[in-house]
């Protein structure tokens, strides 16, 4: 251990060690290079089994369907109160998947790498889905490079291996600054985006509250060819919020008060996005696991192809 450090800060000038360099702790939760850390190889060997019945034989096969005694049709009343009524008030994410999903239970991947947002395999009626998530409990759910990273190979690994994909978006937007935009911010965002609009699996969409710019457009739009896209009562479709809006819009203006007022009527609802065809339909939040369902079943013999080519163009 000494001879490391030794030689590692008369090359790099830097005072670190094993651990902090490449151990279990950096690589789940800074650098992203693993996936899990367990507490031991028992641990280990009983969670990779679990990770395994997820998933299909090989990638011709479709998404597994275990046995379920959780009722299709059954509504979820805490869903109508989970989402704060003050925009800016977080709340988690998780709570909304495991109440829509199989009994509740979720088998999260990298749990603690950007935890912005959040990946996860469950069950839907026994089948297999693959459920991407904004946190808006870390960073407001804004996306950021990590994120998109996280993002981006979570839904190509599903669409891989024919496993459906559910989308809960809460987006702000791009995570802001010059860390970002210097780290590529729009190149490491495109490739949620790429993977979205590649991905030939059957794509529901929930928007529970914010979908705004750029951002939401990632999140597995209507424009990225998503099969179905709802909307909570409480989703808010638009370019940005209206402070910021109004501010660009009428900028110097002493009407700026009344403006934004104008702005929240006009846009802090999902009526706007549904009349355009952007959302198919607007849905109570207690009924959202009896939809997805019947659209999963609905979907199940969904058939779609890419253009024929060589490889695609992945922006890497």
């Amino acid at each position: 251990m000494a001879c490391f450090h030794y030689r590692f800060q008369a090359v790099t000038n830097e005072d670190v060690t094993q651990e902090e360099l490449g151990g279990a702790k950096t690589h789940t939760t800074v650098s992203g290079v693993a996936h899990k850390a367990f507490e031991n190889d028992v641990d280990a060997l009983l969670q990779m089994r679990e990770f395994f019945n997820f998933l299909p034989l090989s990638n011709r096969d479709a998404a597994p369907i275990r046995k379920c005694d959780d009722p299709w049709d059954r509504e979820v009343p805490g869903l109508d109160t989970v989402v704060p009524l003050e925009t800016t008030e977080a709340y988690d994410m998780k709570d909304i998947i495991r109440g829509i999903v199989d009994n509740e239970e979720i088998f999260e991947i990298m749990p603690d790498y950007a935890r912005n947002i959040v990946v996860c395999f469950a069950r839907m009626d026994g089948r297999t889905v693959g459920v991407v998530g904004n946190q808006p409990k870390v960073a407001a759910g804004c996306l950021d490079i990590n994120s998109s990273v996280k993002g981006a190979r979570f839904v190509r690994f599903c669409d891989a291996f024919n496993i459906p994909l559910i989308t809960f978006v809460d987006v702000p937007g791009f995570l802001p600054g010059t860390q970002q935009e210097y780290g590529g911010i729009i190149r490491h965002g495109a490739k949620l985006l790429y993977a979205f609009a590649e991905a030939t699996v059957p794509k529901i969409t929930v928007i529970t509250r914010k979908a705004y710019g750029g951002a939401y457009d990632v999140m597995s739009s209507k424009h990225l060819r998503g099969d179905m896209n709802y909307a909570w009562p409480t989703a808010e479709v638009a370019v940005m919020g209206a402070k910021g809006a109004v501010s660009i819009i009428f900028r110097g203006s002493a009407e700026q008060a009344e403006k934004e007022s104008e702005y929240v009527d006009k846009f802090a609802n999902p009526f706007p996005a549904a009349v355009r065809g952007f959302v198919d339909d607007i849905i109570e939040p207690r009924t959202t696991r009896m939809r997805v369902i019947r659209d999963l079943a609905m979907l199940s013999c969904k058939q779609q192809s890419l253009p024929p080519k060589k490889h695609a163009n992945l922006p890497l």
